[in-house]
């Protein structure tokens, strides 16, 4: 009987992840950073933002040291760094039902003698969120999660952009 369990349980396990391989579906590694990014200078406007603060975790769990100063390293600029709210739609009693966030980043990467190794490249995200003034606290917290969403997802983006460099 015992042997009949395990025997059930891998053959499920099988039907599962069969598909999973069929489909092309891989586990996200680390990106390989170009070499020149073994030290890393982070410039941008605002260094304490959500998106600059999950970039340089992630630059650094990839490999990358990030210093403050340093002849030898490679300057990651960050020009444009901007979280927009718009009005998405509007109800029918003339009041927003709906709100975009969008933000919008621009990157590019030099080496320690100010060469440029990635030109200057935009990437922009958004996500739409229903605000609901009887419950403005969520509404609020939503918002939050989303703009942190959004600089978590475009701090991976840029991270695999970099990697992709040379390749």
């Amino acid at each position: 009987m015992n042997l009949l369990k395990k025997i059930a349980g891998l053959s499920v396990l099988w039907v599962v992840l069969l598909p999973l391989t069929a489909c092309g579906f891989k586990l996200q590694t680390r990106s390989e950073l170009p070499p020149e990014m073994q030290q890393t200078r982070l410039e941008i406007d605002s260094p304490y933002s959500t998106f600059a603060r999950r970039l340089e975790v992630l630059l650094e769990q990839n490999g990358a040291t990030i210093v403050q100063s340093g002849e030898n390293a490679a300057i990651l600029e960050v020009p444009q760094n901007q979280i927009r709210r718009e009005i998405q739609s509007i109800g029918d009693n003339a009041r927003v039902r709906e709100y975009l966030i969008r933000q919008t980043v621009q990157f590019r990467l030099l080496d320690s003698e100010g060469n440029e190794m990635v030109p200057l490249q935009t990437l922009e995200q958004s996500r739409i969120y229903e605000f609901n003034e009887q419950d403005i606290l969520a509404a609020e917290r939503e918002n939050e999660f989303l703009r942190d969403d959004l600089s978590d997802s475009l701090a991976r983006m840029v991270v695999r952009r970099l990697g992709t460099y040379g390749k």
